[in-house]
């Protein structure tokens, strides 16, 4: 092969690699960058759940005494009052029982009236010192054995007529029957417990939901907090309802630790049903007209390279004494507050100094007595929850003149998941924030998505 070829081949080769090099190996990556901006607007705060209707008092209604179901009185849906009969039970061996009570009576009757004349006659004979002493005082234990033999035969027949009554089943409450259990002709057993008949739900134009909180959840949920739900039959209406009662008990489901919460509802046109599932919504916080950033913003991290260095050192946390530096705060993407900063409630700008509850009655919780129970002690009352407006700091990113991303450190306020309340002097509404950026050449160091979401 020509010696000439060969070494003009090999100078080619080192040239075009040469040229690859100087033109594009060192090239500074370009970036392309995603845009929100500032707004102003109100900003609602709530947690989501479910929960199961039911009435607000529903009672079980069963029986003393066992027997046969003779006559129903009651059925599904029937409206019923307090103290109308609604079913009886076969009497014919109750009523026996009551004969043979009468009769047991009328026997320990005539034994204790023998048994007064014979203590009568022995007294009379031993005053006259024609009897012993141990005659009359036999007389007398026979006599008192025989009046306690009467009183227990008063009171069977007391019990037994009253046995007698039970087999008339009455409504114990005003209400509607929503579950009837038994059948005409059907044996129930009262020997260890009371066998249900008819569960009945007091006035159903007042209903509950009793909704499942998790505890990660339950801290913002107070007494008199507004809710709002849907359920399948209506999913084109939405019902609200009052927060009423945050019960104490834990309810572990799926070894995750919920709490009851219940929520008082009007359903006064009775669209709504007992065992109905509903979607809520529990309105926690509200902050109106404040200036908002997508939470994107709060979580952008931008690479060293497109940040405006000077602006950095400029920062609150480069000040010194020991606080963060620029770089500890690029790392660790926020500013950590400290004992030094003002509380929240003092550094709120004008515009937030409302609180998101203002105006908001907290009623006070239900008392034992809309249950029927006669409440004789104090009822213990969790404090309401009152979220802070400026709860914490924050950094997010603009772009300046010279293409670079200048950090703007902001106080954060209540969020509903997608914006968070911002308060800062240099901020104003319709400003453009960088939600993220990505380098758009393959000599990136990681191709694609550097920071932020697209």
């Amino acid at each position: 092969m020509n010696p000439k070829l060969v070494y003009g081949a090999g100078t080619a080769v080192v040239l075009g690699i040469g040229a690859w090099a100087l033109f594009f190996g060192n090239r500074a990556p370009q970036y392309d960058y995603r845009f929100d901006k500032v707004t102003r607007g109100d900003l609602n705060v709530h947690v989501s759940t479910t929960g199961t209707l039911s009435a607000v008092v529903s009672v079980d209604v069963g029986t003393q005494v066992s027997g046969v179901i003779s006559n129903l009185y009651a059925d599904f849906n029937s409206v019923v009052r307090k103290g109308q009969i609604i079913a009886r039970i076969d009497t014919t061996l109750l009523a026996q029982s009551v004969k043979d009570a009468e009769a047991g009576l009328a026997a320990a009757q005539v034994k204790s009236a023998y048994s007064d004349k014979v203590y009568e006659r022995e007294k009379e004979l031993v005053e006259k010192q024609l009897d012993s002493q141990a005659s009359l005082d036999s007389a007398t234990t026979a006599d008192e054995t025989d009046r306690q033999a009467l009183i227990q035969a008063q009171s069977a027949l007391v019990q037994a007529k009253i046995n007698l009554g039970y087999a008339t089943i009455r409504a114990p409450v005003d209400g509607t029957v929503i579950n009837r259990a038994v059948d005409i002709g059907e044996t129930v057993a009262a020997s260890y417990s009371s066998p249900v008949l008819y569960t009945i739900a007091d006035d159903l134009s007042k209903m509950q939901v009793l909704a499942t909180v998790d505890e990660s959840d339950i801290g913002m949920i107070s007494v008199g907090q507004k809710a709002s739900f849907t359920v399948e039959a209506y999913p084109d209406q939405t019902f609200t309802g009052t927060v009423s009662q945050i019960r104490l008990a834990p309810v572990s489901i799926q070894n995750v630790v919920n709490y009851t919460v219940v929520i008082d509802v009007n359903n006064a046109d009775l669209k709504l049903m007992p065992g109905m599932t509903a979607d809520i919504t529990v309105d926690v916080a509200k902050a109106h007209d404040v200036l908002r950033v997508p939470n994107l913003a709060l979580r952008f991290q931008p690479p060293t390279e497109i940040v405006d260095s000077s602006a950095l050192r400029q920062s609150p946390g480069n000040s010194p004494g020991g606080r963060k530096s620029g770089g500890d705060l690029m790392a660790s993407g926020f500013i950590t507050p400290d004992s030094s900063r003002p509380r929240a409630a003092e550094s709120r700008n004008p515009r937030s100094t409302q609180s998101p509850l203002q105006g908001h009655v907290i009623q006070p919780p239900k008392g034992g007595a809309d249950y029927g129970v006669t409440n004789l002690y104090p009822e213990f009352e969790r404090p309401a929850y009152e979220p802070e407006h400026q709860s914490g700091r924050a950094r997010i990113w603009v772009l300046d003149a010279q293409h670079k991303l200048r950090p703007i450190y902001v106080l954060t306020g209540v969020s509903d998941g997608r914006y968070t309340e911002v308060t800062s002097d240099s901020l104003y509404a319709g400003e453009q924030l960088v939600l993220g950026a990505w380098a758009s050449t393959e000599t990136a160091s990681s191709p694609g998505l550097l920071a932020g979401g697209r």
